[in-house]
């Protein structure tokens, strides 16, 4: 009998441990996903800065380039400022480039997080109210009531209509299930 006791201690040391371990895994999963969206908001703006600091180095670059093309040149200045404002141009539009490949990955980073905490996306919920809609049509088919024209007016229509609805709804489901259990 002894040896009883101990394993059933034993299990609920198990079972209590598991509990502990439940109870704190929601914590873990919402800690995870705020230190998540924080490394994403810090990739961000790591990145801004850097985008900022690479277009101001290019810009001074340029005007250096400007200066000294009017040293040699003199009178074509016109011709060397033109092409200093297509290399800054060109150099506008890779740190554009640079900012818009950065800006798509965080997203997808950000993305992907948020699936793999289970977070529904648009295509997910957009399923949804179209299932919603569906199921909607359908038990209007089954009660004899029109459609209504427009959203606004189905929400009226639904919000005077559900208080004296619900009651026999009740008692129509309820009856189904009795006879099934017979």
């Amino acid at each position: 009998m002894a040896k009883f006791k101990k394993a059933s201690k034993k299990k609920s040391t198990g079972n209590a441990g598991a509990q502990a371990h439940a109870e704190q895994l929601p914590g873990k999963l919402s800690e995870s996903a705020q230190q998540i969206w924080l490394a994403g908001v810090g990739a961000f703006g790591r990145a801004q800065a850097e985008g900022t600091k690479l277009f101001e180095a290019l810009v001074k670059e340029g005007l250096s380039f400007e200066q000294t093309a009017r040293k040699f040149a003199g009178g074509r200045a016109d011709a060397v400022r033109d092409a200093v404002e297509n290399r800054v141009g060109v150099a506008r539009e890779r740190a554009a480039d640079t900012w818009d490949k950065l800006e798509k990955v965080f997203e997808d980073r950000v993305q992907r997080a948020l699936t793999k905490l289970g977070v529904p996306g648009r295509d997910d919920l957009n399923a949804l109210i179209d299932r919603v809609d569906a199921l909607n049509a359908e038990l209007r088919k089954v009660n004899g009531s029109p459609a209504p024209r427009n959203r606004s007016a189905a929400k009226s229509a639904s919000s005077k209509a559900a208080p004296s609805k619900a009651a026999p709804r009740k008692a129509a489901r309820k009856a189904p299930a009795r006879k099934q259990a017979q």
